[in-house]
């Protein structure tokens, strides 16, 4: 039996239940009702997180040292204002969390803090090596809990519905379309205000540490709205996702390398000292960029992570998860070395934003790694991508406070018209060029890139473009061929 599609109308709508989306959702006051989308309730890259939260607790640190920290990581292309702004409302951050029901580790009645690359001090707050999860976990729990938010569960966004108005900021979003994945039937949210909070596009390469559904889906539908996008050739590689047929996806913490991890070739020479003088404790782009360097010029398929020489205990009591994850692969990280290999992880550009999270078009939202804030510049520092999450959500919520009242009439939308397109019986062909895309984006768009690379990857995206959106005008959509449109 057919399923018609269902209008809703809420005041507002945040797309994804991450760490960003679920600060914002919140911290909504609770007179108005939020709708929170998600293509998969056990998605999204924040319980993944393993290293912390970034911020000045020490007394040996300084808002100075954290700001100029991640100035440098950033290349010179961060936005000063921004860094400042997000260092000097870390604490308040913190705070909010522990309210949420985050459980830091904590040492002697204090936090525990440890350090990362790009860290000139130790000023990263965590939960053992499972920060995400228990984010997640808390705010899952308080959301649920909150009676004027409603998750939907297995539904992706399609496009964006918004008035076409002419002059400057007379465009304002009014909803969104979205896919119900269990009915097959476009759906459409009304709103007030609409937050995207979707994450980023690592799925572009084979290799991520990211899980299936980044697939830059906000950027992608913002940009189609007409509004503007900044950085998106900056895609960070982790330095350290582990090598292994079982798990590709796993990641091995910033935080045992700023514990005293080793990168070692397979003959158990160190190589980092050669290439920066921060060591392991470099930036991740200098980190991935030595690896890469050295795996292509011995013909190696990854490098070694030695944390072998710390004692036992200390392994097992800081790295619960990643020890264990270790042992069901075999692999005993506190008597061998671990696998490692470099791996998309993090899209430093986004939707552009201001500081209280709006795009150019009024009323939508970017908040967490969908958006391009100015706070990471060409290179984003280790765990200050949390706490990106937490100030642009709350400030997002604020800012919409002001905007979005009770009882607001919404406008009308043109619904979905689904009536001019038939079932596809040609899936192959998303399947190929999904292989495509990510192959060709490893090899020439990866962590080394050169002129040549650079136009054969435009020629071909430029290429399949054109093939994707002829088959999306003329077949019914599904969740992969949405996926697929937005990456390329």
């Amino acid at each position: 039996m057919s399923v018609e599609p269902q209008l809703h109308q809420v005041d507002v709508l945040v797309l994804g239940a991450g760490a960003a989306g679920l600060t914002a959702a919140l911290s909504i006051p609770k007179d108005l009702s939020v709708a929170v989308l998600t293509k998969d309730p056990s998605g999204g890259s924040t319980r993944w997180a393993q290293g912390g939260v970034a911020a000045v607790i020490d007394d040996q640190d300084s808002i100075e040292s954290h700001v100029q920290d991640t100035l440098i990581a950033g290349a010179g292309l961060c936005h000063q204002d921004v860094v400042e702004h997000v260092v000097c409302s870390a604490r308040d951050a913190i705070d909010w969390l522990v309210e949420q029901g985050v459980g830091f580790t904590k040492s002697d009645q204090s936090f525990h803090l440890t350090r990362e690359g790009g860290h000139s001090h130790r000023r990263i707050l965590h939960a053992a090596d499972a920060t995400g999860w228990a984010i997640q976990d808390a705010l899952d729990q308080r959301a649920s809990a909150a009676d004027n938010i409603t998750f939907y569960h297995n539904f992706i966004a399609v496009d964006l519905c918004f008035d076409r108005g002419r002059g400057p900021r007379t465009r304002r979003v009014r909803g969104c379309h979205v896919l119900n994945k269990q009915t097959g039937e476009v759906d459409t949210f009304l709103a007030h205000a609409v937050v995207l909070a979707t994450g980023g596009a690592s799925k572009a390469y084979i290799y991520t540490s990211n899980p299936d559904g980044a697939s830059g889906d906000g950027i992608a539908m913002a940009w189609r709205a007409g509004c503007r996008v900044a950085n998106l050739e900056f895609n960070q590689f982790h330095p350290t996702c582990l090598y292994h047929p079982d798990a590709k996806s796993f990641l091995i913490s910033e935080a045992v390398r700023g514990e005293g991890g080793i990168l070692r070739l397979p003959d158990g020479t160190r190589f980092m000292p050669g290439f920066d003088p921060r060591a392991e404790l470099a930036p991740r782009d200098i980190v991935a960029r030595a690896i890469d360097h050295e795996m292509k010029r011995i013909g190696a398929d990854h490098v070694y992570l030695d944390i072998t020489h710390r004692d036992p205990s200390f392994i097992k009591d800081h790295f619960p998860t990643i020890y264990q994850r270790l042992i069901e692969l075999e692999i005993d990280m506190t008597k061998q070395w671990i696998p490692v290999v470099p791996a998309a992880h993090y899209t430093c550009g986004g939707v552009l934003v201001d500081l209280h999270g709006e795009t150019d078009l009024a009323g939508l939202y970017a908040i967490g790694e969908v958006s391009s804030t100015g706070l990471h510049g060409a290179n984003r520092m280790a765990s200050n991508s949390l706490l990106e999450c937490i100030v642009f959500g709350r400030a997002t919520a604020a800012h919409i406070t002001q905007t979005v009242k009770t009882q607001m009439p919404h406008a009308t939308v043109k619904s979905w018209d689904a009536s001019q397109v038939i079932d596809s019986d040609e899936d192959v062909v998303i399947a190929h060029n999904w292989a495509e895309i990510r192959r060709f984006m490893w090899d020439y768009v990866g962590i080394v890139r050169t002129d040549k690379r650079l136009q054969r990857a435009l020629n071909r995206a430029q290429l399949l473009a054109r093939e994707i959106e002829d088959f999306y005008a003329n077949y019914r959509i599904t969740t992969h061929l949405i996926e697929l449109r937005n990456l390329v």
